[in-house]
This record gives structure tokens, C-alpha cells and sequence, in this order.
């Protein structure tokens, strides 16, 4: 039941932070950061008991599941499930979240109650994205997980935050709603098959289609994830929602929400099409190419901190869809490593630009120079952020991005050669951001309080992650490493 009680600690943890909040902000906060926090040692824990023991191939192959029927005449089921693969996602849901309460301790101060209640609400959500194993329910949980992001943009953001939160929702939503298609459709499909109707994962995995027909499901898959992701181009949502969101919900969707359509295109769409997938990676690798480098040089463009870092998710993500596709064993380890990793960087720069924005109220760079001379300890954080999102060896991105171009090079030569190119661009963007904030003289004479304890523990606690992944990856690979390996046999591609 542990699966189980990660969600309701969750819920039951906004609800009443939410409550809590009429007589006392603070234990409204201590409320939400102690959920958090107690489902991130309860993930810990599992990680910690099957590390090194999982044996993948024995029973179900699940670390956890929980499956009981729900609506029983339509083949739905509430089916949990956790492996490798899910359970680093969980976990690296839980840190985040973690960082997110104490990231926005001090900037929200009107109804932060309801706040931390959709805080709470969207990593229940991004939680159940990660665990459904019935597509009903996956499909159920990919809206639970938009709907108080909304609020979260549309409520607490910045000047423009309407007009962001509605962007965000009319991009997502009608993308669901196209997922919701592809999943009735093979609902179908399966029955005319079999004689069964199931949303069963385990069930769905090979369904014969015709060639048309999967092809065509599969993109309404397809487009839902590359949305999420985002892939261009489908990605004009991404850059206003992070402009406009508070940090925690930048944190949120930088560092969770676009993993959702990582994991998508890992879990569902090369499993359930291995076909229609196959024909379509040429397709796919070239989008991703594309949008590594269009988001580098949108990034370089921009003299908006917030707009900045956001186009750089753009291209860095782009990885993790060249690595899907290109589908050998190196080049999804990577894509994993990357989405992770650039979950702890990239949201690590909000943060930073954030707090930063509570102190000066302005994201231009024009406003800022020569911070290092005032902010010392801030500006060498947002340092370290920037070499990782740059891929400096020693740091986590880099193994990620590393290892899928080595597995790209086995099938797409070219294309690996074109996406290298964004590794070299990122460093132009990356150097653009600390010349043009903390470098230079400081011709506006600030006077700022450098980072608090708090600020330093969430900086601290991300640096110390990004340190471990790029010196010592080796426990992270072997805990989602049997789940690629199960991936990789129930679909048709060969082992390159």
C-alpha cells in the first residue's frame, strides 16, 4: 500500500494546509513541507531496500504495485505500479518538492493556504503519472496534475500570469484530449482483437493494428508528450508559463511536468507502437535536433532571465527525445540521466532568479551587472548551475547529454553531429548569463542580502545532487536500468 500512501499523504497534506493556513501561514508551510518530506523518506527507503536485489524478470516485475478493479464493466482498473524507472522519477518528484515549499516560504504571502494545497495537488498528480499502469487512470492523473498548475500560474504569477495560465492550458489540455483519443481508439482496437476491453498497460502491449492505424494513434501519444516535453514546435506554452509562474512553479514544471512527457514517450509510446514509432524516429530525431538548436539560440537571445533559462529547457530536452528514439541502451540511459539532471539544474536556476527577483523586482539583465561583489555565495551558486546546464564535465548534465550522443551516433550519425552543435551553443548562452548579471562592475550600486540558510540548503542540497550524478552515476543507472531492459523487449526495435 505504499504506492497508495504516497498519494493520500499528499492530498491529505494540501487539504489540510490548506485549512491550517486560517490560523497559522507558517504551520501551513510546515504542514506541506513535512508531506514532502515524509514521502521522500518513504521513497528513499524503497530505493534503498531494492537497489543492488531487484531481480527484474521475477513475478510482475514491479518493485510495488497495487492493483484492484475500479470500474469493472469497462475493464478499469486503480493499477500502481513501481520499477526502476518510475521509482527515480518518484523520487526525484519528492526532492524537488521539497525544495519548492522552501523555495516559496517567503515570496507567497497571500492565500498560501490554497497555494500549498495545488503545490501538494500537482505532485500527487505528477506522483500518479509516474505509477498508473491502467491508461484510464494514467490519463486521469495527466489532468488532475494541470488543473492547480493553472491556478498556481493564473494566481500567484507575475504581470502577464492570465494570459500564460490560459496559453499553458489550451496547449496541454487539447494535447490530452488527443491522448485521450489515442487511448479510447486503442481501447477499441485491443477489443476488436481479443474480445476484451481493458486499459491494462500489460494487456495493450502488442495489440495487433494495422500500419495506418498505429501510426495515427500513436502521434495522438506522440503530441501529448512532445507538448509536455516540449518538442518543437510545439512548444510556445513553455516560455510565457515560466516567465510568469512563481518560482515554485517554475521549479515544478521545469524540473517535473516536462518529465511527464519524457516518461510518456519512454513508457508508452515505443512499447505500445513499435511500428508506427520505428517509422516514425526519423521524424522525431529531426524535431529534436531542431529544437536543441533553436532553444540554444532563443536562449542567447533573450535579456529576461526567466525567458532565458526557460528556452533553454527547450533545447536540452531535445536530448532526451533524440536519446527515445534513437532506442539502444546508451542513448536511454541518457535520456533518463538527462531528465533528471536537468530537473536539479535547470530548476535550480529558477530558484536563483526567483530570490533573485525578490530582491532587485526586475528579471532584465540590463538592470543587473557586477552581483558577484554584493552577492558573493549567489552568484557562485547560479555559476555552478550554469556549468552544469552547459554540460562541464564533472557535473550531472554532462553524462547525460554524453551518453545519448553516443548512442545516437550508432543510428543517426548526422544528426548526432548537428545536436553536438547545441552542447557547444549552450556554453554561449550559460557564459551570457553570468557575464550579464554578476560579472562587470556594478554601475547600479546594489546593495543585496546574499542567500539566507534556507536559500543556501535548497542551492546547497541541488549542487550536492548535480556533484554526485556527474562523479558517480553508477547507483542511478542500475536502479532504472532493468526497466529499460524489460522496455526494450516488448517492443520490435533490435538491439543496436
Amino acid at each position: 500500500m505504499i504506492l497508495l500512501a504516497f498519494l493520500i499523504v499528499l492530498m491529505a497534506g494540501g487539504i489540510l494546509a490548506w485549512l491550517v493556513a486560517r490560523w497559522s501561514v507558517t504551520g501551513a508551510r510546515s504542514i506541506a513541507l513535512a508531506a514532502v518530506a515524509l514521502d521522500f523518506a518513504l521513497s528513499l527507503w524503497l530505493w534503498a531496500g531494492h537497489l543492488g536485489r531487484f531481480d527484474p524478470f521475477a513475478h510482475s516485475g514491479w518493485i510495488e504495485e497495487l492493483d484492484c478493479a475500479w470500474i469493472r464493466p469497462f475493464g478499469i482498473h486503480f493499477h500502481l505500479a513501481m520499477d526502476g524507472l518510475s521509482l527515480l522519477l518518484v523520487v526525484l518528484t519528492f526532492f524537488l518538492g521539497i525544495l519548492s515549499v522552501l523555495a516559496s516560504w517567503t515570496e507567497i504571502t497571500e492565500a498560501a493556504g490554497f497555494f500549498h494545497f495545488n503545490l501538494l495537488w500537482i505532485l500527487a498528480g505528477i506522483t500518479a503519472v509516474f505509477l498508473a499502469m491502467d491508461l484510464f487512470l494514467f490519463y486521469f492523473a495527466w489532468e488532475v496534475m494541470l488543473i492547480p498548475m493553472y491556478f498556481l500560474i493564473a494566481l500567484w504569477g507575475h504581470e502577464n500570469r492570465v494570459y500564460a495560465a490560459l496559453k499553458f492550458f489550451l496547449f496541454t489540455q487539447i494535447s490530452g484530449l488527443l491522448m485521450l483519443v489515442s487511448i479510447l481508439a486503442l481501447y477499441f482496437a485491443h477489443h476488436a482483437s481479443t474480445g476484451v476491453f481493458t486499459f491494462e498497460y500489460r494487456d495493450l502491449l502488442g495489440t495487433a493494428l494495422p500500419a495506418g492505424t498505429s501510426l495515427w494513434i500513436m502521434l495522438g501519444f506522440f503530441i501529448a508528450f512532445a507538448v509536455k516535453l516540449p518538442v518543437f514546435p510545439f512548444h510556445p506554452w513553455l516560455p510565457d508559463a515560466h516567465t510568469e509562474a512563481p518560482t515554485a512553479g517554475s521549479v515544478i514544471l521545469a524540473g517535473l511536468m516536462l518529465k511527464t512527457g519524457g516518461y510518456g514517450l519512454i513508457r508508452f509510446v515505443a512499447p505500445l507502437f513499435p511500428d508506427a514509432a520505428r517509422a516514425f524516429a526519423p521524424v522525431a530525431v529531426t524535431l529534436a535536433v531542431i529544437g536543441i538548436l533553436y532553444g540554444a539560440l532563443m536562449a542567447f537571445a533573450q535579456t529576461d532571465l526567466k525567458r532565458l533559462v526557460a528556452y533553454t529547457s527547450v533545447s536540452h530536452l531535445g536530448f532526451v527525445l533524440l536519446g527515445v528514439f534513437s532506442w539502444n541502451r546508451l542513448a536511454l540511459q541518457g535520456a533518463v540521466i538527462t531528465m533528471v539532471c536537468h530537473g536539479i539544474s535547470t530548476g535550480g536556476l529558477f530558484v536563483l532568479v526567483g530570490a533573485l527577483q525578490e530582491r532587485i523586482h526586475t528579471r532584465e539583465m540590463a538592470r543587473m551587472g557586477g552581483l558577484f561583489a554584493t552577492i558573493p555565495r549567489f552568484g557562485g551558486a547560479a555559476m555552478v548551475f550554469a556549468l552544469a546546464s552547459l554540460g562541464l564535465p564533472g557535473l550531472g548534465d554532462f553524462v547525460g547529454e554524453f551518453l545519448v550522443l553516443l548512442g545516437a551516433w550508432r543510428v543517426y550519425p548526422v544528426a548526432t553531429i548537428f545536436a553536438a552543435c547545441g552542447v557547444l551553443a549552450a556554453t554561449f548562452y550559460a557564459l551570457r548569463l553570468i557575464q550579464g548579471a554578476f560579472q562587470g562592475p556594478n554601475v547600479h550600486d546594489w546593495r543585496l542580502p546574499d542567500l539566507s540558510w534556507r536559500e543556501t540548503l535548497v542551492a546547497g542540497g541541488m549542487i550536492a545532487a548535480l556533484l554526485w550524478l556527474g562523479f558517480y552515476p553508477r547507483p542511478v543507472v542500475d536502479t532504472f536500468a532493468p526497466a529499460l531492459d524489460r522496455l526494450q523487449q516488448v517492443n520490435l526495435y533490435s538491439r543496436r
